[in-house]
């Protein structure tokens, strides 16, 4: 989960990394209290997920409290690349003599964290990255070690920054490990950490990612959560506790195990180059236990979905057997039936595995009308595309 700027400071003022005082705003109005309690000048800043505010003229600098609601109306409603624009931030200015970066992130390629700082920072780091590679220090950081006083030492060597903050850099690096590690964050970026005039170091923009992986034990994680743009059938899913996201296809997938949904989302992608160009409609993995409840659940927000046409349901039973899987198929459709809920688009079923020839025939004595079964993997995609084609 990505967090909007004003997220992100608040979390690096909650464990002591040194910000500037800010306020989120939704209208124009409100800023003009808030630039007098700045003292008259503010920096009003767009809040988007998408880097580029700066050169889009998402962010600019009010010299007053009535220039700042003027600044506020120009940008609240802005479209930067694609995003609209619903909030913005106030910030105090800064007298910012240098510009640094600095960030911790998860190095999957290599299996471990990683550090990056560079004397650089500012709008154009990707550049410097890219063009200057030299100029952007990668440190990687031992998990169970972490970001100690001479872990700290030696990114700040690495990256050079000058001697007379290098001791303020390491405190910084290490009171944003704290947010990493406290926070389960995927990314934590401080660009730029800026030296003001008084030879202090702040944090003026950060960006963080957070991972949802860990949400078991972060509850207070939920109220970061963008809910007015998350997709309605998404958050409806995620409420019933299921392993959803949605795509833009029109065959409604449902497997057991995440290796072979997404190989079933290949073969169904495959299959409809020869039915119309059909693709897969969303990503959905019920894991190893489909109860009749756990397969309603999934039913009803794949056939709530106006762009499905077909739906392919593939399991392979291992743990769970394919009686099972094919007992929760019937229920779940007598259920969503009991609800109210009409079901009206075809249900293309394939079972292989543990128990498959009692599952398939449970399936074939409910003859249910919208059920039909194929042996075949490939076959069963085949037919889910020509059905959706129709």
């Amino acid at each position: 989960m990505d967090l909007f700027e004003y997220q992100a400071r608040d979390l690096f003022a909650k464990h002591g990394v040194p910000v500037l005082d800010g306020a989120v705003i939704e209208t124009a109005a409100d800023a003009a209290a808030i630039a007098e309690r700045f003292g008259g000048r503010a920096v009003i800043k767009a809040q988007v997920k998408v880097g580029g505010r700066g050169k889009a003229g998402g962010v600019k600098l009010a010299t007053d409290p009535a220039d700042a609601v003027a600044k506020a109306e120009q940008i609240l409603g802005m479209d930067i690349k694609g995003h609209t624009v619903h909030k913005v931030m106030l910030a105090q200015t800064a007298d910012i003599k240098e510009e640094y970066y600095v960030s911790y992130l998860l190095d999957r390629a290599n299996r471990t964290f990683l550090a990056m700082a560079s004397v650089e920072g500012g709008m154009d780091i990707e550049e410097v990255a890219a063009t200057k590679p030299e100029a952007l220090a990668k440190i990687p950081v031992d998990a169970n070690e972490g970001v100690t006083d001479e872990k700290a030492r030696e990114i700040v060597a690495a990256a050079k920054f000058p001697a007379e903050i290098a001791d303020q850099a390491v405190e910084v690096l290490k009171t944003l490990w704290t947010v990493f590690i406290k926070e389960d964050a995927l990314l934590v970026e401080v660009n730029p950490l800026v030296k003001s005039g008084d030879g202090k170091l702040i944090a003026i923009d950060g960006k963080v990612s957070l991972d949802a992986n860990a949400d078991f034990r972060q509850a207070e994680h939920e109220a970061l959560e963008d809910k007015a743009a998350a997709n309605p059938l998404e958050a409806a899913a995620k409420a019933k506790g299921l392993n959803y996201v949605k795509l833009e296809g029109q065959v409604g997938i449902i497997g057991n195990g995440a290796g072979l949904v997404m190989s079933t989302l290949d073969v169904v992608a495959y299959a409809g180059e020869n039915h119309g160009g059909v693709k897969p409609a969303n990503f959905l993995d019920i894991g190893g236990g489909a109860s009749a409840e756990v397969m309603a659940n999934g039913l009803e927000i794949i056939l709530g979905d106006p762009d499905v046409k077909s739906v392919f349901v593939n399991v392979f039973g291992g743990i769970t057997a394919c009686d099972a899987v094919a007992n929760g198929i019937v229920q779940a459709l007598a259920l969503l039936e009991e609800k109210g809920e009409e079901v009206t688009k075809p249900l293309v079923v394939r079972l292989d595995g543990n128990n498959a020839e009692l599952g398939r025939k449970i399936l074939t004595d409910a003859n249910h009308p919208l059920v039909q079964q194929v042996d075949t993997m490939d076959g069963a995609a085949d037919r889910a595309a020509e059905l959706a084609n129709k």
